[in-house]
C-alpha cells in the first residue's frame, strides 16, 4: 500500500490496519524516518535546519513508489507491506517517512524494510529544500545512501 500525504501518521495505528486479520504474519518490520536538527556531516560543519519542505509530482511518485514495493514483493515473502511519505513543510522531529513489512518469518520482514527504505532514498521523486541559518538549500544526492541501495543491485544480480 502506497500513501502521500501531508498530513501526519499514526505508528500504531498504520501498523494495526496492515496486520488485522492476518494470522500467517510472523513478522513485522518497521523504519520510521524523522526530520534531523542538522544539515550535512557534523565532522565536517554542520547546519542547523530550521524546517525542511519536501516536492514531488504526484502521479509519478506514487507510480515509482509502487514500483518500488513490488519489486520488494518479488524478491520476499511479504505477506502484507506499507509506503507513507510525507510532503511539504516539516519541523526538526516530525515524521517523513514510514516503511512497514509483514511476512511469515522476521527475516524477510526485515530485508524487506532495509531494502525499501535504501531504494526510496535514491529512487523515489522527492526533492528536499533544509532551511538554515544561512539560508535554503536543496540537499543533493550522497553518495552513502547511492552505496546502500547498490548492495541490493549486486544481490539482484546475483539470483
Amino acid at each position: 500500500m502506497i500513501k502521500v500525504q501531508r498530513e501526519d501518521f499514526d505508528l500504531g495505528r498504520e501498523i494495526d490496519a496492515l496486520t488485522r486479520g492476518r494470522h500467517g504474519i510472523g513478522g513485522v518490520a518497521s523504519f520510521v524516518g524523522l526530520v534531523r536538527d542538522l544539515a550535512g556531516d557534523p565532522s565536517t560543519g554542520a547546519q542547523a535546519v530550521r524546517s525542511m519542505t519536501l516536492e514531488h509530482y504526484p502521479g509519478m511518485t506514487e507510480k515509482q513508489l509502487a514500483d518500488i514495493e513490488a519489486e520488494a514483493h518479488r524478491r520476499w515473502k511479504l505477506d502484507a507491506s506499507l509506503i507513507i511519505h510525507r510532503y511539504g513543510r516539516l519541523d526538526p522531529g516530525d515524521r517523513i517517512v514510514l516503511v512497514v513489512c509483514a511476512s511469515p518469518h522476521r527475516q524477510a520482514a526485515l530485508e524487506a524494510c532495509a531494502f525499501l527504505i535504501d531504494w526510496l532514498k535514491t529512487k523515489a521523486p522527492f526533492w528536499k529544500l533544509e532551511e538554515t541559518p544561512t539560508g535554503a538549500e536543496w540537499v543533493d544526492a550522497r553518495e552513502a545512501d547511492d552505496a546502500a541501495a547498490a548492495r541490493w543491485r549486486r544481490d539482484q544480480a546475483a539470483e
